[in-house]
């Protein structure tokens, strides 16, 4: 377990999820789709945004939570397989878009569906070694599915900010995170192509499930704890089956899992995934409960963290949308907009 001198903690935290989606049916319509959906619906960014406007909407609601001047950040970490440019940082764009600049460090950070994690972990100890006061860490995916291919119903779009501070300013302190990597290729992307490929005899067993589980029972281990000892939990959700899965096997319940398990509506929002299921079981824990997260990547590896809610949570989350007033704001699309407005149509 990895766990700074100095605790820290979720100062902020804030969410974004387009309005925009399309059911999954829609999809399955297009593609003869028999075998039933991985999940109702996904969101789809609207043709004006990505990951950087995302971000930045995200990051202001951690902020106005915090209320913390952008001027206060020491970095803007973004974590994301999507990044708008290939060669030009995102970070920059967001950091001066929110008035955090000139003097603050910036970066992406790529590691699959967890580099979101990545940033936060490495947010944890900046903060806890006293380099920095506080550390923007963020989720975010506009993700890619080959028209067809099964990821194409759930690849999604979404943000996360998580604020990262002293834990005496926390509406969450972080008692501790382990890391699990592996080289397995359960999935991947080359630069010079469009879209992911699957390794499909690797993606659940030994990819999400096994990583997962090793990187959960890890953190359990050394806290000394078992899933019943936590309020609420929340895993990547690739799909609706796979986060509700691991939890059992692990030994979390249903109700522990339900307020975050955002998937079934929104499709996997990658990057974000996870961290959205985070920010909306703050939006209604209550001081002392606890939560448990565990975050994966492919190629491949899993994040576990777990927090304690203190009193400041109550009156700070008030201060902005609450993750289920970007849930209820649905406007769907059929199947033709989505493609036109995702690049799915390459004409010479």
């Amino acid at each position: 377990m990895m766990k700074p001198e100095r605790p820290v903690g979720v100062v902020g935290y804030g969410a974004y999820i387009p309005r925009f989606r399309i059911a999954a049916r829609e999809i399955a319509r297009i593609w003869d789709g028999a075998g039933g959906t991985p999940v109702d619906s996904k969101s789809v960014p609207g043709p004006d945004e990505d990951t950087i406007t995302m971000s930045i909407e995200a990051a202001r609601n951690a902020l106005a939570r915090a209320r913390i001047a952008p001027d206060r950040l020491s970095a803007v970490w973004v974590g994301s397989e999507s990044h708008p440019y290939s060669v030009k940082p995102s970070g920059t764009l967001v950091a001066e878009a929110l008035g955090a600049t000139p003097w603050v460090s910036t970066a992406d950070w790529e590691f699959a569906c967890k580099a979101g994690s990545e940033a936060l972990t490495a947010a944890m100890g900046m903060v806890g070694s006293g380099m920095a006061q506080y550390v923007l860490a963020i989720g975010a995916d506009t993700a890619q599915g080959r028209p067809g291919d099964a990821l194409e119903y759930t690849a999604a779009a979404g943000a996360a900010a998580l604020l990262i501070g002293p834990a005496a300013d926390a509406v969450a302190i972080i008692e501790g995170t382990t890391s699990y990597v592996t080289d397995t290729p359960d999935f991947f992307r080359r630069a010079d192509t469009a879209y992911p490929v699957h390794g499909h005899r690797f993606t659940g067993e030994p990819a999400y499930f096994g990583t997962s589980r090793h990187a959960a029972e890890q953190l359990l281990r050394d806290l000394g704890a078992k899933p019943s000892d936590f309020t609420y939990a929340v895993f990547h959700q690739p799909n609706t089956r796979f986060p509700q899965t691991v939890a059992r096997q692990l030994g979390f319940t249903p109700q522990q899992i339900a307020p975050g398990l955002l998937s079934p509506k929104i499709g996997n929002a990658y990057s974000a995934a996870a961290l959205l299921g985070l920010c909306a079981i703050l939006d209604v824990a209550k001081p002392g409960d606890t939560i448990f997260v565990t975050t994966y990547g492919s190629g491949a590896g899993s994040d576990a963290y777990a927090l304690r809610v203190t009193d400041a949570l109550p009156e700070r989350r008030e201060r902005a949308p609450l993750t289920a007033a970007y849930l209820a704001r649905e406007t769907f699309v059929d199947y033709a907009v989505y493609a036109r407005w995702r690049g799915k149509l390459v004409m010479e």
